[in-house]
């Protein structure tokens, strides 16, 4: 599966598995699959439902700083890529 890269972990809720994501090179849509990967993070998931400034969106554009629910704990730092198909 080829992988893009779209942006990096700015920081994460762990009380509520939250990722805030910044988004760098590539859009990102609910559906899409994730991958994050990181020193000690390697985690693929599909965008159940992401938000911009506490409003759902189905789409966020680069430079957006993004809320994503994440099934396992994610650092600062770790870089996000979207699966291709």
């Amino acid at each position: 599966m080829e992988e893009k890269k779209v942006g990096v972990v700015i920081k994460f809720f762990g009380k509520i598995g939250v990722a805030a994501i910044k988004l760098t090179d590539d859009s990102l849509r609910v559906g899409d699959t994730i991958h994050i990967k990181g020193h000690t993070t390697d985690l693929t998931q599909k965008v159940e439902s992401m938000q911009v400034e506490n409003q759902n969106v189905e789409e966020a554009a680069p430079g957006a700083d993004i809320g994503i629910k994440i099934g396992d704990r994610v650092r600062e730092n770790d870089v996000v890529y979207k699966e291709i198909e």
